[in-house]
């Protein structure tokens, strides 16, 4: 049986509002034709083009989601963003755990599990970000590490929650300017470890959390990702932030994941 694919992607700290407003428009008309049963599109752009973000375009088409949130709805937190406030925008999806906010922000495994059951218990669609480094895979740990990862990061959540979690897996070592992407046979290996876990903490019912690979995505990687058995769907850093070429990504992955 076909299974829907995923496919999105973080801005991080790019693209302004106007910039961001003209890229998820294209990306929508150049994405029209493509059936939102069989895929999910979504976009994590910057705080700042949020508002205008979800003005501009259908969520329906493309699911805008935030960067990061704070795990408390209001008090003294300065410079953090609440749940109220991300919902009083529309927003519907709340990425938590990436990378950069672990090793550049230095959160660690129990402030994200804080933020992931805020985000389910305000009904967002909650996306955990998990990955070992470079160092912890030299040491063969990297299984550890993500089922540590996922224990924690979904530890106190319930069954009933689990149509609102989506995982990402990004080898630290794999992000960025200087990535190196995980090979298509590593990513299978470690998603395989990723549904186990999964399966560990909420039984079959598991098997409704899509799992991305997210790590140096391109054009030319991408089709040999999405056919593996494990992979539900890219989570695509600079190769999506041009509409036209994400597009084409996109369309070429689909195409290789229905001739496997």
């Amino acid at each position: 049986m076909k299974k829907k694919l995923y496919f999105g992607s973080n801005l991080k700290m790019y693209k302004n509002v106007q910039d961001t407003v003209a890229y998820l428009k294209k990306l929508s008309d150049n994405t029209a034709d493509l059936s939102r049963d069989e895929i999910q599109l979504f976009i994590i752009p910057s705080f700042t083009s949020l508002d205008r973000a979800t003005a501009s375009i259908d969520q329906n088409s493309i699911l805008l989601g935030a960067q990061n949130m704070c795990w408390e709805d209001q008090g003294q937190f300065t410079g953090e963003i609440s749940p109220l406030m991300l919902k009083e925008l529309g927003i519907k999806l709340v990425m938590i755990g990436h990378s950069e906010r672990r090793h550049v922000f230095g959160e660690t495994d129990y402030e994200e599990n804080k933020k992931v059951k805020a985000s389910l218990n305000h009904g967002f669609q909650t996306l955990l970000c998990i990955g070992e480094t470079g160092e912890q895979k030299e040491y063969g740990v990297s299984a550890e590490i993500l089922r540590t990862q996922l224990k924690i990061g979904f530890h106190g959540v319930s069954k009933d929650q689990i149509g609102k979690i989506w995982v990402a897996y990004e080898p630290v070592w794999s992000i960025g300017v200087n990535g190196t992407p995980a090979s298509p046979d590593y990513a299978e290996k470690m998603h395989k470890v990723i549904k186990e876990t999964l399966h560990e903490l909420f039984g079959d019912a598991s098997e409704e959390i899509p799992v991305l690979y997210g790590g140096s995505v391109n054009p030319d990687n991408a089709c040999d990702l999405i056919v593996q058995p494990s992979i539900d769907g890219l989570f695509t850093g600079r190769s999506a932030w041009d509409a036209d070429k994400f597009d084409a990504l996109i369309r070429d992955a689909i195409k290789a994941y229905e001739e496997a």
